[in-house]
């Protein structure tokens, strides 16, 4: 499949967006009047719908497999999953190969657009009457001119499609005291899946949506533990953030938690779809403690524990 390398950018040309609080986002269409965006970093590439190798059992909008490059992928077709209407005939014009939680796919288009620039902070959480299509509008920027873009949440495309990981054996951390742990995350799926990790470890956990909140908060409890006079470590043994979330992302979220000297001793630990070494790298740029891929619930919990147990 050719590649539009006009469209992406190189990797290290996007590893300057870290603590910027922007993103880039690739505009597409599934042939409806609305626009649909997915975030850059996610994508290797774009090009032509290729043939299809239609499979049995797939699961609804899992339209077969592809060869590409010697690995065999799926290939999914977004309009199938947003159940939209007035979507014309076809798989579509064009394909998104998208690399994901450790994941090759494939998404199917109607066109692919381009890439446009964003701050973080015009990235809005969608109102209920938006977030309709089984939760799978994660955010909406209006652009200039009054354009709505609606942001996919792809970690739940893919757990309509496949299912959720399944969590079946982590063992209690060791700890002696209650330990708290504070996460934001702005996927449904993800904060779900967390929280069931974080239950089997047996920490208790505090949560917010999105990076703008969860830093609101997070000032909220350390101006509290300063207030009382307690450590803020007793308060929040450890910080989990998400990198995408709107209005601010996890990489802003990161910086300015380590500029703050009320949260010294307090780790920081990045859990992101974005699992490429440039992401590692654009993490590690800012501070993080540690980068664990999504959605791995033993390699999360592994990470977790040692830190949990000091």
């Amino acid at each position: 499949m050719a590649e539009k390398k006009n469209l992406l950018e190189s990797v290290d040309a996007r590893t300057g967006l870290a603590g910027s609080n922007k993103m880039e986002i690739l505009l597409f269409s599934l042939g409806t009047r609305e626009t649909f965006g997915i975030n850059v970093f996610k994508v290797r590439e774009v090009g032509r719908t290729p043939r299809i190798t239609r499979t049995p059992n797939m699961p609804r909008g899992v339209e077969g497999l592809i060869s590409l490059r010697g690995n065999v992928i799926p290939v999914l077709s977004l309009s199938s999953f947003l159940e939209l209407e007035g979507v014309p005939p076809g798989l579509g014009n064009s394909m998104m190969v998208a690399e994901y939680s450790k994941r090759t796919l494939g998404f199917l288009v109607h066109e692919v657009d381009r890439i446009i620039r964003v701050d973080w902070e015009k990235v809005k959480a969608p109102e209920t009457l938006l977030s309709a299509n089984q939760g799978l509008i994660t955010a909406v920027i209006e652009l200039d001119g009054g354009r709505l873009v609606s942001i996919l949440d792809v970690e739940q495309v893919l757990a309509n499609a496949f299912g959720e990981a399944v969590i079946i054996d982590i063992p209690p951390a060791r700890i002696s005291e209650e330990v708290s742990l504070f996460f934001v995350d702005d996927s449904v799926v993800a904060r779900r899946k967390i929280a069931e990790v974080l239950d089997r470890l047996g920490v208790k956990h505090k949560h917010a949506n999105n990076g703008a909140e969860a830093w609101v908060r997070l000032q909220a409890i350390a101006a509290h533990s300063q207030q009382v006079g307690t450590a803020l470590r007793d308060e929040i043994r450890l910080i989990l953030v998400d990198a995408e979330m709107p209005e601010m992302d996890g990489y802003v979220l990161t910086k300015n938690i380590k500029a703050d000297s009320r949260f010294e001793g307090v780790p920081v630990v990045m859990h992101s779809s974005l699992s490429s070494e440039a992401n590692r790298a654009m993490g590690k740029a800012v501070g993080v403690d540690a980068y664990v891929a999504k959605f791995d619930a033993e390699v999360l919990a592994d990470t977790l524990r040692p830190m949990l147990e000091r």
